[in-house]
């Protein structure tokens, strides 16, 4: 184990190490975890280091050289333990894609921060405002897949999990003055099992920005050429915006070239993407201009939702209901409840206020602070 000169932070790359750490911190009902990645630089993010720390230990697992470490798995999905992280989705996510981790009991201190009225939730801004410690941003765009890791790298990671115990102690303490615990807990309840759909990839191309601006003819293009780009991508494994960016691949299925002189005009066309993979870009343009009309791509539906003439206006009750109350609560009205969830309750058509427990997404403690509010502005 490598400590530096700060808090001795470990750095764990050795089965035996790991085994000693966690013998260390067995038994403990609080860990702050924080997880990195590298999707800026990978095609498949994965986990790259876990970074520990409880109320006394800190440490830096990593999991190249020595794989998952399955006995922390245990601790993490221990319901006795509790788990504190900041935003919290993607870590779950990747825990679950390369472990199968899911984590029992959620402390997420962004959700916190916001369910408190916080406007800067980012967890520089509440370090900053909370401790007066300004994080360190050099390594923020960091490739975490690269070994060795420096000293500095490894002081970085550590800073993310550092005070995130003591964060939660006083987000906690703000959140039950205000009679707002519950409504974290609910939330917290909803990140659990957190984890990535099954996706062939068969509508990636659908989900590009600006995809929507082109004709039929334009899209089949396009359905070409992502999985053109993302198979070079997987093979080398780089980030597709690395390969190339999304706004080529629109122009070319705009410009539809027939030729590499033509591919070589089109702004930010990688010199060395096009020495090697020309042919095979105009073999996908091709393939694109060959689709039959009737089988051009289109975008899917949306759900048409029978609207009554006073869709709107019903609508509007309800956020007028939900603006007065978040003024009141000193919320954010979208942390409050979004207008999706607004035009649920509208569907529901709710005449009680249990009839809300049926709207999906609707939490309980939207329920008891706006529900009657909400039942009466729609019976208005």
């Amino acid at each position: 184990m490598k400590a530096s000169d700060q808090e001795m932070l470990l750095y764990i790359d050795t089965p035996e190490q790991v085994e000693l750490f966690l013998d260390d911190i067995a038994g403990v009902r609080e860990i702050a975890l924080d997880t990195e990645g590298a999707s800026f630089h990978r095609f498949i993010d994965r986990i790259y280091l876990l970074q520990i720390t409880t109320r006394e230990r800190s440490a830096i697992i990593d999991p190249i050289p020595i794989g998952a470490p399955a006995r922390f798995g245990k601790i993490l999905e221990d319901p006795a333990v509790e788990v504190v992280f900041h935003d919290a989705d993607y870590d779950l996510r990747l825990l679950h894609q390369d472990y199968g981790w899911h984590a029992n009991n959620i402390f997420d201190t962004r959700i916190a921060a916001q369910l408190l009225g916080i406007k800067s939730f980012g967890l520089a801004a509440l370090l900053e405002q909370f401790f007066n410690v300004k994080l360190d941003k050099k390594h923020q765009r960091a490739d975490w897949s690269l070994r060795p890791l420096t000293q500095g790298m490894l002081e970085y990671a550590a800073q993310d999990t550092r005070h995130l115990l003591d964060l939660r102690d006083e987000l906690r303490v703000r959140l039950e003055k205000l009679g707002r615990l519950d409504w974290a807990r609910e939330e917290f309840d909803r990140l659990e099992g957190t984890k990535w759909e099954p996706d062939d990839g068969s509508q990636t191309f659908l989900r590009i920005k600006g995809a929507r601006d082109l004709t039929r003819r334009e899209l089949a293009l396009l359905r070409e050429l992502v999985p053109w780009r993302d198979s070079v991508a997987r093979e080398i494994d780089r980030a597709t915006f690395r390969v190339m960016g999304n706004e080529v691949l629109l122009d070319i299925a705009r410009t539809a070239p027939r030729n590499v002189q033509q591919l070589a005009t089109l702004k930010g066309m990688p010199r060395g993407i096009l020495d090697r993979g020309g042919a095979a870009i105009l073999s996908a343009v091709q393939r694109g201009m060959e689709v039959a009309e009737e089988h051009l791509p289109r975008f899917p539906r949306a759900a048409k939702w029978e609207r009554e003439d006073d869709f709107e206006e019903r609508v509007s009750k309800l956020k007028a209901v939900r603006d007065a109350s978040a003024t009141r609560l000193s919320l954010d009205p979208g942390v409050l409840c979004s207008r999706e969830r607004l035009e649920a309750i509208v569907r529901k058509r709710p005449e009680r206020v249990k009839d809300l427990e049926d709207v999906p997404g609707l939490r309980r403690w939207q329920i008891a602070e706006m529900g009657e509010e909400f039942v009466e502005a729609l019976r208005a």
